[in-house]
């Protein structure tokens, strides 16, 4: 079919009364040799109807929509076949620039001239079409309360599912628990833990196929083209046979997690009667009442101290989540078998979240339940067998001594994507980096943080990815996902981790993160059957294409994707999974030979984009400045700018990336050349604390500016003529404020010499 673009320019929102229509129209038609330019009194609702009917009538196959942000539109409300952009003329014109300005013309016309070059450059998107059929199956990884539950819901929703268990049955450690915690209103009574029932619905299902003894030693393939195999961990058969191998779509991680082993405090490991918590559960669960590991006698007395250990240094410092509760319920454990029994519960910190602090009220009313905030400093054992506290730094103000027959630390959480002893040696890593040591010694610091969050020597899923066996990790060994915007996401496509293997939670929240991830899971194999992208580009059909002739094997791609989306032949040269990927672009920013591009995102259309804005010579002392900003979070802060009515500078010309990771440094030095007097980058904020939405993008960014600032210098330009900000979308107060100081940074430093070369 012929091409035929269209403009449509909306008139209302106070559009026409900031701005010469008649002049725009003209843009369109004479600057632009656009024969169809119509305008709309608005853009929404039934207006945009009659847009979508003009569409189909006039046979458009590519449309600018100048009016509202294009996050005011709901997705899919166009035909497939037609490209259709939308310019913001509400919010980053009119709405943040003087009415009848000259300026504020010039800007609305330059983006008039930017979005029609990229209409025109841009391909209709081709949904990628596996040659293999796309599976819809769910693995589960993890037999637990998490796994039992995710494997549940997804049956239920009429998808085949594969669990499984490393050991010989089901339940994890919910199954080795007396009791749980109260979930329900008054949060008062302990109940029980469900959970051979719901063993007994794993075991009931038809679309539920079980492996115990059983350990996946190979996962190769990407999201509807995993492929399995498992190995069993003994248990009757060999250990590292192979036992079974099948192809699944997509996977939940629900491997749990273990109790810190916090040897050497308080007598733990010595003294045969102080357990962790962990233990109590067990003795009570074989014994149905407690006594003393060192003599059988049973217990009248247990001193329960918080963070035993588990949130020293050497171990980790983030709180389990759940110490507290689990204190109060074992508590109630001794209380409900001894009216007489006494509990004594030592702390620095009482965490009970949400409606927990019901049943943390409970306990204090119990006359039999003595809480008190102070550090047990030391443990020893008289001439009765008792165990002997000594308390200090109390509310009393003063040393107290308490006599007990047991004493219970409250182990805390570590996700059995890690084991204690990495953990430890990570954060003497990075002890080591943050001492500045000698050279070599932060050097062999830094190899061994990478070291350990890739998760060698601690294998769970044994992927067969360039990027590492397992996924990535935070700080404290959880498996990273971007826990503010979209929780369960991991840095590899189709893999969700839940449960506590995601951060420390009770059972009642690991059922609901099981049913999130059990969600994410279907969604995305769902996603990925049709071609789309799950999120952050939820529906995105685009994926990118590798002219491989012109690739050089300089590994970049590889190296920086952040979603583990590239392997490699023996050459180096890259291996494209693409339902591995979220289509951010970080490869097309990464790739010095421009080889990687989308139908509808590459080098030459942004390019063409930075290219179609007038740059007004010396003379004129209108300065441009590009401002390159990511969709996620600055696009939208800049939305909110204008809806707040903040004014902006009129010399700034925006331009929309994927991600800053996406950005190509040819756009930077071209623009100088061009002309441009200076360039903005806005990206979103990065870390452990607040993520980019492509989780490294912004990070690869400002690792990469070391190569703008050598560019710069050979083109004889000064650094501060590139400037590179983090930014959250309610962060959108900033964004006048960047541009306002930066323009005068190019004040001092004058026009660009390049200007009219």
């Amino acid at each position: 079919m012929e091409d035929k673009t269209g403009v449509f320019i909306c008139t209302g929102y106070g559009i026409a009364e900031a701005l010469d229509i008649e002049a725009l129209c003209k843009v369109v038609t004479d600057d632009c040799s656009v024969p169809f330019c119509k305008t709309v009194e608005s853009c929404e609702g039934a207006s945009l109807q009659s847009i979508i009917e003009e569409i189909k009538n006039e046979s458009l196959n590519r449309v600018i929509i100048a009016g509202i942000s294009r996050r005011q539109y709901a997705d899919h409300l166009f035909p497939d076949d037609v490209i259709v952009e939308m310019i913001a003329l509400r919010e980053h014109v009119v709405w943040c620039q003087p009415p009848g300005e000259e300026d504020t013309q010039m800007m609305a016309e330059d983006y008039l001239r930017m979005y029609i070059t990229k209409v025109q450059k841009m391909q209709v998107l081709e949904p990628f079409q596996s040659e293999e059929e796309i599976n819809k199956s769910i693995l589960v990884v993890g037999g637990g309360i998490t796994g039992i539950t995710a494997a549940l819901e997804a049956a239920n929703a009429g998808y085949e599912v594969q669990l499984i268990e490393k050991t010989e049955q089901l339940g994890g450690w919910l199954a080795k628990q007396h009791k749980s915690i109260p979930t329900k209103a008054p949060f008062r009574d302990l109940e029980e833990t469900g959970i051979d029932e719901l063993i007994t619905q794993i075991n009931d299902n038809p679309r539920i196929t079980v492996h115990t003894s059983a350990n996946n030693s190979s996962i190769s393939g990407a999201p509807g083209l995993f492929d399995v195999t498992l190995t069993s961990t003994g248990n009757g058969q060999p250990e590292g046979e192979k036992i079974d191998s099948f192809r699944v779509g997509s996977i939940i991680q629900a491997t749990g997690w273990k109790p810190t082993d916090p040897r050497d405090h308080l007598e733990y490991g010595k003294v045969e009667d102080v357990i962790r918590n962990v233990d109590l559960e067990e003795i009570i669960k074989e014994h149905g009442r407690i006594i003393r590991p060192s003599d059988g006698k049973e217990v009248k007395s247990i001193a329960f101290i918080q963070c035993g250990g588990s949130r020293a240094k050497e171990h980790h410092s983030y709180c389990s989540s759940i110490c507290c509760l689990t204190s109060l319920k074992q508590a109630m454990y001794l209380r409900e078998s001894d009216d007489d029994a006494k509990a004594y519960i030592f702390y620095e910190f009482m965490r009970t979240p949400g409606l927990y602090e019901d049943f943390y009220r409970r306990a204090q009313d119990d006359p039999g339940v003595f809480l008190t905030r102070g550090e047990v400093a030391e443990v020893t054992r008289n001439g009765e067998g008792q165990l002997v506290l000594t308390a200090q730094d109390t509310m009393l103000a003063e040393e107290i001594q308490v006599k007990v027959d047991m004493v219970v630390l409250a182990a805390g959480m570590i996700p059995n994507a890690a084991d204690g002893e990495a953990i430890r040696a990570l954060a003497d890593a990075k002890i080591t980096i943050a001492k500045g040591e000698s050279e070599a010694q932060q050097q062999a610091a830094e190899e061994k943080v990478e070291q350990l969050k890739h998760h060698e020597g601690t294998e769970i899923l044994n992927l067969n990815y360039r990027q590492g066996p397992d996924l990535p990790s935070l700080e404290y060994g959880f498996p990273d996902s971007h826990f503010i915007c979209f929780p369960y996401e991991s840095r590899r496509t189709g893999i969700y981790p839940a449960g506590s293997v995601r951060q420390p939670m009770d059972g009642s929240g690991s059922r609901e993160d099981a049913t999130g991830a059990a969600l994410k899971a279907i969604q995305c194999v769902e996603m990925t059957s049709r071609g789309e992208a799950v999120h952050p580009r939820a529906g995105d059909k685009s994926y990118p294409d590798f002219n491989l002739q012109r690739c050089t094997q300089c590994k970049r791609c590889t190296e920086e994707c952040p979603f583990g989306v590239l392997n490699e032949d023996e050459k180096g040269t890259p291996l494209l999974q693409a339902t591995r990927c979220r289509r951010c672009g970080v490869c097309m920013g990464a790739c010095p030979e421009r080889i990687v591009s989308f139908r509808d995102y590459s080098v030459d259309i942004v390019g063409s984009m930075i290219k179609a804005i007038e740059v007004p010579d010396e003379y004129e002392e209108k300065p441009r400045i590009l401002a390159l900003l990511c969709e996620n979070d600055a696009i939208p802060a800049m939305d909110l700018a204008g809806q707040h009515r903040l004014q902006s500078n009129p010399f700034v010309r925006v331009v929309p990336v994927r991600c800053l990771g996406s950005v190509n440094f040819v756009w930077i030095t071209e623009a100088i050349s061009a002309g441009y007097d200076g360039v903005i980058l806005i990206g979103c904020k990065y870390g452990d604390d607040y993520q980019c939405h492509f989780i490294k993008g912004s990070e690869i960014a400002s690792a990469r500016s070391d190569n703008i600032r050598e560019k710069l210098e050979q083109m004889a330009m000064e650094n501060e003529r590139v400037e590179l900000h983090q930014l959250q979308i309610s962060e959108y107060e900033r964004i006048p404020e960047i541009f306002n100081k930066f323009m005068e940074v190019i004040e001092e430093y004058g026009m660009n010499p390049f200007k009219g070369m």
